[in-house]
This record gives C-alpha cells, sequence and structure tokens, in this order.
C-alpha cells in the first residue's frame, strides 16, 4: 500500500491501493472512535459502491446511515447541505460521529463542508471515486458550495481523518470523467514537475495511473503542509481555475464540466502570457497538445470580457486585484497580481 502523510493542523495519511473500498471501514476504525457514519454520496455512485461501502462500514461494528443526492454540479448548492444536517439530525449524529464522503469531487466538496459545520465540526474520510477527487480534490481540505454569485464562494477548510484512494473504482468511470481528472494532472505537470508532463506526452496515464495518483498527491501534500489556508504557496494549485470558474458560471455549472473549463483555462492564460512574453514560447501549444490527447476542450466562444467580468466576484479576488498563476515554462509558476480592469486586455488575444 502507498501512504503518503500530510503534515496540516490535523495530520492524516492518504491510502493508496487496489481494491481498498471493499476494506475501507478497517481503515476508517483506525482513525475514528464514532459509533454512527453517515456516508454521504451521488445518485450514480450510490448504484455501484454504496453498499459496498455501508458493508464494510458495518463489519467494524458501526451503524451507518445513507445519505444520496443527485448527481451533478447543479447539486452543489445550500439546500443540499440543508438536507444532510436534517439526515444528520435525525440519526442523531453527536460531534463524535463521522461522515463519509463517497464519490467525486462535488461529494467531497459538500460532504466535507457539512461535517466542518454540523455541531461546528466532525470528523469525516474522504473515499474519492473519480480521477480528479483522488489526484486533487479530496486532499487539502478545501469543502464548499457554490452559490448564484460563483463557484465555492461558501465554504470552510477542514482536514479529513483520512483519504482512502482505490484506483479500481477508475474502471467503473465513463471516459468523460477520466477526461475531466486529466485537466487536474496536466495541472501539476504544468506548475511543478516536468517530468510528469513529459510522462503524460509520451505514456497513457492510464497504464500506470498507481504512479500519477501517487505524484500529484504528493505534490498537493508539499503544497499544503507549506501553505494550509491558500496565503501565498497554495495559490499555485489554481492554475487554470480562475478563468475557468468563470466559464463554469457562464455555463450554469451544466454544460461544461471543472475539468474541461480549467483545461480551456490553462490554455487561455498560458497564451496570455506567452503573448505578453512572460511563458517561454511553444509552451501554450504543447499545453493544447496535450489537454487535445485527453480529450480535453483548448477554446470557448465566450467573450474575454464575459470571462473578465465574472473574474470580479471570484474568491481569489481581493481589492480589485486578481492573482493569476502563471508558467515561467513547464514546470514553473509563479503567481503575478492582476488588476481586474486590466484583466480583459490581458486574456484577449
Amino acid at each position: 500500500m502507498r501512504t503518503i502523510k500530510v503534515q496540516t493542523g490535523r495530520p492524516y495519511e492518504i491510502l493508496i491501493e487496489r481494491g481498498l473500498i471493499d476494506r475501507c471501514g478497517q481503515f476508517i476504525k483506525e482513525v475514528s472512535k464514532a459509533q454512527k457514519v453517515c456516508v454521504v454520496t451521488d445518485s450514480n455512485v450510490e448504484k455501484i459502491y454504496a453498499q459496498r461501502v455501508i458493508d464494510s462500514i458495518k463489519e467494524q461494528g458501526f451503524e451507518t446511515k445513507l445519505f444520496v443526492f443527485e448527481a451533478g454540479e447543479e447539486r452543489k448548492r445550500l439546500p443540499t447541505i440543508s438536507n444532510m444536517y436534517s439526515c444528520f439530525a435525525d440519526f442523531h449524529m453527536s460531534r463524535k460521529d463521522l461522515v463519509v464522503a463517497l464519490g467525486g469531487g462535488v461529494t467531497g466538496d459538500m460532504a466535507g463542508f457539512a461535517a466542518a459545520s454540523y455541531m461546528r465540526g466532525i470528523e469525516f474520510v474522504q473515499i474519492p471515486t473519480s480521477l480528479l477527487a483522488q489526484v486533487d480534490s479530496s486532499v487539502g481540505g478545501k469543502t464548499g458550495v457554490d452559490i448564484e454569485q460563483g463557484k465555492n464562494l461558501v465554504g470552510a477548510f477542514w482536514q479529513p481523518n483520512r483519504v482512502i484512494i482505490d484506483p479500481d473504482t477508475l474502471k467503473t468511470l465513463p471516459q468523460h470523467f477520466i477526461n475531466d481528472g486529466m485537466a487536474e494532472v496536466i495541472k501539476y505537470g504544468c506548475i511543478k514537475d516536468s517530468k510528469l508532463f513529459d510522462t503524460l506526452k509520451n505514456e497513457n496515464a492510464l497504464d500506470i495511473i498507481e504512479d500519477i495518483i501517487e505524484i500529484c498527491v504528493s505534490i498537493k501534500r508539499d503544497v499544503v503542509n507549506a501553505d494550509e489556508r491558500e496565503k501565498g504557496e497554495r495559490m499555485l494549485l489554481n492554475f487554470g481555475h480562475t478563468l475557468g470558474h468563470s466559464l463554469e458560471k457562464i455555463y450554469n455549472y451544466s454544460g461544461l464540466s471543472h475539468g474541461e473549463a480549467v483545461a480551456i483555462g490553462m490554455c487561455i492564460i498560458t497564451a496570455a502570457s506567452e503573448k505578453a512574453g512572460i511563458t517561454k514560447n511553444g509552451t501554450t501549444e504543447e499545453i493544447i497538445s496535450l489537454c487535445k490527447k485527453y480529450g480535453l476542450p483548448t477554446t470557448d466562444n465566450a467573450s474575454p470580457k464575459e470571462i473578465a467580468e465574472i473574474c470580479s466576484s471570484d474568491k481569489k479576488s481581493s481589492g480589485g486585484i486578481v492573482n493569476l498563476v502563471l508558467l515561467k515554462e513547464i514546470g514553473t509558476s509563479f503567481t503575478q497580481p492582476t488588476k481586474l480592469i486590466e484583466l480583459e486586455n490581458f486574456i484577449t488575444l
């Protein structure tokens, strides 16, 4: 088993091994003294994994409850969280009890936020079943929901007790969701690891997916250890996300997936910084080529004006300034404070 230790305010381990999902109860028992466990999942994951996870948890003597919400980013809203609270309360959960987030990034974000805020904070464990969640969102303690004005504007930093990653769950994902997660994998190569970027070019990531997951999670672990609450280094993880979040909002969180939006965001911002002489020539084409290899879009019809206007309400902006994550070259990234009034001109190609 591959074990990665995260040294945040509440230290925890990330476990990676095929077949872990059917033994998850054992690894939850090791880190929790809860009596009751509520498994939170969406309507897609429920059909495949919910009963297996509940059976494993019950084997360890936990009393269990299942909360299922309709799958989709558009459900990542406060009414869903309110329904979770009601479920926890009806189950008579105490501060000593535990929430399990079983599913992709939407599930992890919402279940984590519900755990962070119910009774001012109860424990939770992440069991990510999507590639995007396994390589990125399940690690680092960011939780939250979308509101009408923007993505993830309501949330909390709340670290899990443990992250349990079973790469075998990726076998049941439609190709669209594999592509979605690959955007985050490509991001890690862009911002921190040129060797990873080259590996993605020269090999099929799915053939070595355990290695890929471990590399990405290790990079995020190092960044989060250094900057748990996103005051500096952790901002680099937002490469492609600032513009990507604007695109998601333009499509009302239903016409463009998170990974697709991030891929387009990476391409737009790198083209802009390359045009400005900030980024090494040819970098944009490298990113575009790699995104296309993994089935990701690289352009969109949204105008720079639309994108820039929405960035003003993004949580990453403050005082008329947004911290753009740019590349010097593949593997080397930095943040550049940019006035929002200048953003439209910067990304106009």
